[in-house]
């Protein structure tokens, strides 16, 4: 399972990224992404989903996670993963001033998926994604951030990386051919 987190600067980074995945990635794909509206976020959607293969969707209640599908966090809902691979989007109060929280979906993951999560901080503002990539570690999971010459906003990888348990401190462009391997490696053992 791809977790993808990203603030302001954060579309340009996830295009490029979904774009190197091929039409048979082998692992889920989740997109939190801190936009405000419904609108937006379908441009999101629009703007990714013209250039890359990969299937993509507004996440919905209790849908079950497919291999090489991209479920995007709708706007102003959390996202979280369960142990039976569903989604559950929330309400619940904002955390550090964000919502959908990249902190809540990566907890729920590593809970869950344990050594099978692959959590990645892209741009943004702010700290969201610290505590995560802490439990997706602590859980034996992978962590990549985006390196800071690749990041319009380095606020959110700066601070996963300043956890000490990134495994991975890369440039966007070379974020795709990272997870392929991951997810490929993880896919023998």
């Amino acid at each position: 399972m791809v977790l993808l987190a990203a603030g302001d600067g954060g579309i340009k980074a996830l295009s490029q990224i979904l774009v190197g995945l091929p039409s048979n990635f082998s692992a889920a794909i989740i997109v939190v992404q801190h936009i405000d509206t419904q609108s937006e976020s379908s441009l999101m959607a629009e703007a990714i989903s013209r250039s890359s293969t990969l299937p993509m969707k507004l996440a919905l209640e209790g849908e079950r996670l497919q291999s090489g599908m991209v479920y995007i966090a709708p706007p102003n809902q959390h996202l979280l993963v369960t142990l039976n691979g569903t989604i559950c989007l929330s309400e619940a109060a904002l955390v550090d001033f964000v919502r959908p929280s990249a902190d809540l979906l990566f907890q729920s993951a590593a809970a869950s998926f344990k050594q099978k999560a692959i959590a990645v901080v892209l741009s943004g503002r702010g700290k969201d994604g610290t505590l995560g990539v802490r439990a997706i570690h602590q859980m034996g999971g992978k962590v990549i951030a985006a390196d800071e010459s690749s990041s319009d906003f380095f606020e959110m990888p700066g601070a996963a990386i300043a956890t000490g348990t990134v495994n991975f401190v890369l440039p966007v462009n070379e974020i795709a051919s990272t997870l392929l391997n991951l997810v490929m490696a993880e896919a023998t053992e």
